[in-house]
């Protein structure tokens, strides 16, 4: 097994914010002697080498939005409408994470006009198809439809090292979904965290019974008739909303995005690596580099 290629693809923004509310919360924010916000990206190198720790990878990637405009806000201009702007003492940290992150030797991956999680479907697929395996650390649930035979989907839980590993078996047995059934799911509820509708006044369990029962939103428009007429009456009055969401919903595994498994292998310069801790006054951390 020593030649088994673990890829660990991490899903930036995830962490980054994680990072920065799980320090923030008590009202003092980690900074430089000058004066630089550093909380968020202190937390982050804490928990991607954590998971670096955990999972062996022998690659590794990191994934980012790119910008709040994509071809989802084109599609639905609402989508992700309800968010509020970061934080003033994050917004300086979007660039210096990707500093650390290439400190390490990481590559930093995105591309105008997709999110991050359409770089980690797409560059999943792969790396799968290549025969690695692959381990996506995130802590959004909508990654866990591109779970498949080699790609599993890492969701950090709250406390330290803390994490719920989803493969095929596990996703059916936990939550009764297929990874595509994700999608179809999304379709019918929505995400109110992205801010797409699905079908008006359908929640998760009438959700959960009509995938249960027809497998997927075509089976359910299929069979429409067998359907309770209010749940029928619901579809119907927004089928165009149905299937937005679900195309709002669906992570694409086919971007134009590339990173060569070559050019990503696992093996940071230490002396770099604390030389930019250092920089940051990340002293506990710079000490830990030997």
């Amino acid at each position: 097994m020593s030649d088994r290629r673990i890829v660990l693809l991490v899903d930036g923004m995830a962490l980054l914010f994680r990072a920065y509310y799980a320090s923030a919360y008590s009202g003092y924010i980690k900074k430089t002697s000058a004066g630089l916000p550093t909380n968020a990206v202190h937390g982050f190198v804490k928990y991607f080498t954590d998971a670096v720790k955990r999972f062996r990878p022998t690659h590794v990637v990191c994934c980012w939005d790119m910008g709040s405009t994509t071809f989802r806000t084109e599609q639905f201009s609402d989508y992700k409408g309800n968010r509020e702007a970061p934080p003033e003492e994050l917004i300086p940290q979007f660039d210096l994470v990707k500093e650390v992150v290439d400190s390490f030797g990481v590559p930093n991956v995105g591309l105008a006009g997709y999110e991050a999680d359409d770089c980690i479907g797409t560059l999943a697929r792969h790396y799968a198809d290549e025969q690695a395996h692959v381990f996506v650390l995130t802590g959004d649930h909508d990654l866990l439809q591109v779970v498949a035979e080699r790609v599993h989907v890492v969701i950090m839980k709250k406390g330290a090292s803390n994490y719920a590993v989803y493969d095929e078996a596990a996703l059916l047995e936990e939550r009764g979904l297929t990874p595509r059934q994700i999608i179809e799911l999304k379709g019918l509820t929505g995400d109110t965290s992205d801010n797409y509708p699905g079908v008006k006044g359908i929640g998760e369990k009438t959700a959960l019974k009509l995938l249960a029962e027809y497998n997927d939103i075509d089976g359910i428009l299929a069979n429409l008739d067998s359907v309770s007429a209010s749940i029928r009456k619901k579809i119907e009055a927004s089928l165009d909303m149905l299937h937005l969401s679900r195309d709002l919903a669906t992570i694409r595994c086919d971007v134009p995005v590339s990173c060569p498994i070559d050019g990503c292998v696992w093996s940071p310069d230490l002396i770099r690596l604390r030389e930019k801790f250092e920089e940051l006054e990340f002293k506990g951390l710079a000490q830990q580099i030997s």
